[in-house]
């Protein structure tokens, strides 16, 4: 395969993990990334290595806007001072729109991963929209977690194919080679009666260094969504996961890979089940992530398959490896000339 050139949108914890686990992937060379309020570009490959070292501790931020707060109003959230994150980079740049810089140099883009906190249902799409609006045709790769953003993904699949974008939705985990393994195992069955997921992930460095992930988390919570997680402040959220003693569980999530699996066959949007475990105390994961997947076969047998994720496997390692294969996987189909929305169960990500 040729060269990738691809861009990452937001240096948080996603964001920065992708940059490092693209050094360990064939063809695949970033040219570009940004934060809140600043830009690193190269052409012929940022220096990886500098740049996470600057960036180490980037938290929050709103890199839609350039603002210096983070989505809950907070002024300081990063451990640099006033040339934080990629600013604090020799290779960084300041500018109002940082989202804009990389739209600009679109034509020097073959992918462009969305690694950004969506604290909007709707932020995804508009960002989506703005490369659109620029004339990019390459490819776009997000991460997303919400069932209902793949409705607004869809509704615009129509310009991404004139645009000439293809856009690879839910390319992280879960959604992602979650729900493709899902589908892939259940190929064994002709009717689909179920698909569990649930995940256990360990994350010791807490909400400090994880405040997109834990903010979009908690928002599945009852009583809560991603419009009065945004407004609490730091406080009330170091809060909620004190009261659970940096353990908290997750039913009936509203993840994505429901109508992910829905829209590619496998079985009915309320047939797929998500619920998992993160404690922000312990690096070691609560629970043994596995998808389950219950049918009936071809010969009238009902049965179940199950998949299960090794304990050592990190989030990183599981969020980021599957994103970038499956960015691979959209520059093949996009040079191929195909264009549109496709998620995870309706391709295989590429090592």
């Amino acid at each position: 395969m040729e060269e990738i050139t691809f861009a990452v949108l937001g240096t948080g914890g996603i964001g920065r993990r992708a940059l490092e686990v693209s050094q360990h992937k064939d063809d695949l060379t970033p040219v570009a990334a940004c934060d809140r309020r600043g830009v690193a570009i190269d052409p012929d490959g940022l220096d990886v290595d500098e740049l996470l070292a600057a960036t180490e501790g980037n938290i929050g931020g709103d890199a839609a806007t350039g603002s210096g707060s983070d989505a809950a109003g907070n002024d300081d959230v990063t451990r640099h001072g006033e040339r934080a994150g990629v600013l604090a980079s020799a290779q960084g740049n300041e500018t109002d729109d940082p989202i804009r810089s990389i739209v600009d140099r679109g034509d020097d883009l073959d992918a462009v991963l969305l690694a950004l906190p969506n604290y909007e249902h709707d932020f995804i799409p508009r960002t989506a929209d703005r490369f659109v609006d620029a004339g990019y045709d390459g490819v776009l790769v997000d991460v997303l977690k919400r069932s209902r953003v793949i409705g607004m993904l869809d509704d615009r699949s129509v310009a991404f194919e004139d645009a000439g974008v293809t856009f690879v939705c839910g390319a992280g985990a879960t959604p992602g080679f979650l729900t493709g393994a899902a589908a892939l195992v259940a190929q064994s069955f002709v009717e689909v009666d179920s698909v569990d997921i649930r995940w256990g992930v360990g994350l010791a460095s807490g909400y400090e260094d994880n405040r997109g992930t834990v903010r979009e988390d908690i928002a599945h919570l009852p009583d809560y969504d991603l419009e009065t997680v945004r407004d609490l402040s730091d406080d009330e959220i170091e809060a909620i996961v004190d009261d659970r003693d940096g353990v908290i569980e997750f039913e009936d999530m509203e993840h994505a890979d429901d109508v992910l699996l829905e829209r590619a066959g496998v079985c009915e949007a309320a047939d797929v089940t998500v619920g998992g475990v993160l404690d922000l105390r312990r690096d070691e994961k609560p629970m043994t992530t596995t998808v389950t997947v219950t049918g009936t076969t071809f010969d009238g047998e009902r049965a179940t398959n199950t998949v299960q994720l090794g304990d050592e496997t990190s989030m990183a390692a599981n969020v980021n490896g599957p994103a970038l294969g499956y960015l691979k996987a959209g520059v093949r189909r996009n040079r191929a000339g195909e264009y549109g929305v496709f998620g995870p169960a309706e391709l295989m990500p590429r090592i």
